[in-house]
This record gives C-alpha cells, sequence and structure tokens, in this order.
C-alpha cells in the first residue's frame, strides 16, 4: 500500500485492508452506529457504517459476515452479501493509531424490518466507542448534513444502492 505523501505525521501508522457494509432493511432504512473515540473528543461524533479490518487468511466475504456479527448480532452467509462495488483509501486516527486503509463496502438486504442490535459479541473498544444506533431511512441519509464514515455516505449512497460502481479517491477523514 502506498502512504500518501500529506498524510499528517500525528501518530503511528497501521495500513490494513477493511470491509464496511450497507445493511438496509425491508423498510429501506441503513444501519448506522453512533461513534465516538473517547482518546479524541476533538473528533465530536459521527454515524459510521458496520464493519472493520480483515484479517490474515480472510475474504472480504468473511470478514463482512464476521464483522456484521460481532458488531450487530445480524448473522448472514457470505451469499447472502453483495458484490464489492464501492471501493475506497481511506485514513482516520482511532485510539493511538492513525489506520490507512483499502476498503471495499459491500450491500447486504435484510428480508425484514431491521432489528436491534445485540452487542454481545462486540470488542471492549467498540463498545466504549458505539453508543447507539439507527435504522436511517435512505433518503434521511442523503439530505443530512450530520457527519458520516465513509465522509461522502450521503452523496454516494443512492447510486451505490442502484449497483453503479464506485472508485472513491483517498479520504482524509481525521
Amino acid at each position: 500500500m502506498v502512504i500518501p505523501p500529506d498524510l499528517p505525521g500525528d501518530l503511528p501508522v497501521i495500513e490494513r485492508s477493511a470491509v464496511r457494509l450497507v445493511v438496509l432493511d425491508a423498510d429501506e432504512r441503513v444501519l448506522l452506529f453512533h461513534t465516538r473515540d473517547p482518546d479524541h473528543p476533538r473528533l465530536g461524533v459521527w454515524w459510521e457504517l458496520p464493519g472493520g479490518g480483515i484479517d490474515p487468511g480472510e475474504t472480504y466475504l468473511d470478514a463482512a459476515v464476521r464483522e456484521l456479527r460481532e458488531e450487530t448480532g445480524i448473522v448472514a452467509a457470505p451469499a447472502e452479501v453483495g458484490p464489492p462495488s464501492w471501493r475506497r483509501r481511506a485514513s482516520f486516527i482511532h485510539r493511538q493509531l492513525r489506520h490507512v486503509q483499502e476498503e471495499v463496502i459491500v450491500p447486504l438486504r435484510l428480508p425484514g424490518s431491521g432489528p436491534a442490535v445485540d452487542e454481545a459479541h462486540r470488542l471492549d473498544y467498540e463498545r466504549e466507542d458505539y453508543f447507539g444506533f439507527r435504522w436511517w431511512p435512505v433518503a434521511e441519509v442523503v439530505a443530512s448534513t450530520a457527519r458520516f464514515y465513509p465522509g461522502r455516505l450521503p452523496t454516494l449512497l443512492t447510486g451505490f444502492l442502484a449497483g453503479e460502481p464506485i472508485d472513491e479517491p483517498f479520504e482524509l477523514w481525521s
């Protein structure tokens, strides 16, 4: 992975591949977590897609299914996860590291209304970072002025859900 030359030298860098999921329920609502970083209160709060790092030996499908179960309690089979049609590079600070990652974003359509989130399998830091969740109507995400991760989620969501391939340029999120 090529580190962008203008990357802030503020924290040690970790490079990784990651997957995020746009989980859409039958009511056309997207699952987002209300998030904060306790180590960096200046960042405020934001709404974030579920997902995370791809572990060694995992495919993006394996990671998507694992992350979804860990963070939400929703169990999905790899065959239910859509193609990685949104690709991006991003950097953000989290705790005491600067993440630089290659991300793929995949769709997952649920057959019914969005369930409550089950936090039983979350990692300790996720329990601290995620302080709420909401099933957002797609139109509300698109019209919102709230802060999101990915930052261009409101702009790109409709095209993504319509199946348009997205190759997003580098985002220095924080």
